[in-house]
């Protein structure tokens, strides 16, 4: 993994309880603001391969919009059926309002 050496958003644009949707080096991944702290997780969801970003995303979990399988963003742990595989997670990087991800 390499860290992206612009930034992928602001801090700012993540209010929390809010996502952010990036792609970098051709990944598409949620920025997810958990309490004041952002985790990010690849916007797929791995049941079906559909975006997460259209989901709703209450304290650590994101559900997937399509079927309702929710993942913890801070782990990438599936949490209810229909998924049973976690979704891959990030590192992140925050530097003042700056945010960076490897990816």
């Amino acid at each position: 993994m390499t860290a992206t050496r612009q930034p992928v958003a602001r801090k700012q644009e993540i209010p929390p309880g809010t996502t952010y949707r990036v792609v970098v080096n051709g990944d598409d991944i949620l920025l997810c603001n958990v309490g004041g702290d952002i985790y990010a997780v690849e916007d797929v969801c791995t049941h079906d391969g559909g975006p997460l970003d259209q989901g709703e995303l209450e304290e650590n979990r994101i559900m997937c919009p399509r079927h309702g399988a929710t993942f913890d963003v801070r782990t990438g742990a599936a949490l209810t059926l229909p998924a049973v595989m976690p979704v891959r997670t990030y590192a992140v990087r925050i530097e003042d309002d700056a945010v960076f991800i490897e990816s």
